[in-house]
């Protein structure tokens, strides 16, 4: 039994934002954050988190592991009142272990010790290892596998013979402490939002059908002010308790153009089925944003794309000289169909 363990005494961090509203703005204000302590940081938008390389920043700013990781994330809550998890360990797929047991406001630090790795990894059921999901740990146990120690203790072909050799060297490597895959820094993927909060849980499907047009008309004027385009919606509910549900869904084509918006969005609300909930917030994300010289028209011989499109001209000039409270331009359109 083997753990890795090189010069570089690595230091890898993954951190999850809980804050009480998400907005791309404050999602890229969390990230500016991180890049403050190191240069390595990794977006993660999808699931409001980040990988963030600490190996030379731990020199720089001359603390430890367990000290850096809570300067940090006393710097989240004092900068932007957010609150956050966060798992740190030698390589990227310990320190994703670590966050994934760790609660909101707290922090779960393994150390560059083959004895604490060993301690760490051994005890966790083998569907906490990266790669191992429900069905291939139902594999594994139907020959007693069910621990990452299990499968550390597995001599390799062994594993092959059950699984296969696909990921199999990656798992065992993985069961091993042994992970060189870095941090990829990136710029945090460019999206564009827009929410609106009830003054009461709402319940009328038709408001709710109201309010997700008028996210709509404001998503797209902003996208065409900025001259940008979008590929993709994401339209997020939360409901009384707090809970809430995601759809996202591809545009056939990236445009700014409200009609086009407006028919994925009614995709997105039909798809929640939300005729009995008491819907608190809605939120929709235009995403994969790109400028508007890159749009791809598809032309037809009917002129009522074009005339729409006018029209769309017209009311965004309108809102820019009176302001956007003059139109309503979403429930002007003509529905499908």
């Amino acid at each position: 039994m083997s753990y890795a363990r090189d010069a570089r005494q690595r230091a890898i961090l993954r951190i999850h934002f809980h804050p009480a509203e998400r907005s791309e703005e404050l999602y890229g204000q969390l990230v500016t954050v991180l890049d403050g302590i190191s240069s390595r940081v990794e977006p993660l938008p999808a699931d409001w988190s980040a990988y963030v390389d600490l190996t030379g920043a731990l020199t720089y700013w001359g603390h430890d592991v367990e000290g850096l990781v809570a300067v940090l994330r006393l710097r989240l809550l004092a900068l932007h009142g957010v609150p956050s998890s966060a798992g740190a360990g030698p390589t990227r797929s310990i320190a994703a272990m670590a966050a994934d047991v760790t609660p909101p406001g707290a922090a779960t630090v393994v150390r560059d010790d083959p004895y604490e790795i060993a301690a760490f990894l051994r005890t966790k059921p083998a569907s906490a290892l990266p790669g191992i999901g429900p069905k291939t740990a139902r594999t594994l146990a139907r020959y007693g596998i069910t621990t990452v120690a299990d499968i550390a203790d597995t001599q390799l072909p062994t594993l092959q013979r059950i699984l296969g050799t696909g990921a199999v060297r990656q798992a065992h490597d993985l069961a091993h402490g042994i992970d060189e895959c870095p941090v990829v820094p990136g710029a945090v993927p460019k999206t564009m939002s827009a929410g609106h909060r009830f003054d009461r849980d709402e319940l009328d499907p038709d408001q709710h059908h109201r309010t997700v047009l008028r996210l709509v008309q404001e998503l797209g004027a902003r996208l065409r002010t900025s001259r940008e385009i979008t590929q993709a919606l994401t339209l997020t509910v939360t409901y009384a308790d707090r809970t809430q549900t995601t759809r996202s869904r591809s545009l056939t084509e990236a445009t700014a153009h409200t009609p086009a918006l407006a028919a994925t969005a009614r995709e997105l609300l039909t798809s929640l089925g939300l005729q009995r909930a008491r819907v608190r917030t809605f939120g929709l994300r235009a995403e994969r944003l790109r400028p508007a010289e890159h749009t791809v028209h598809q032309l037809t011989f009917d002129d009522r794309d074009q005339k729409l499109r006018r029209l769309e001209t017209a009311l965004d000039n309108a809102a820019i000289r009176y302001g956007p409270g003059i139109t309503r331009a979403a429930s002007t359109f003509p529905q499908d169909g």
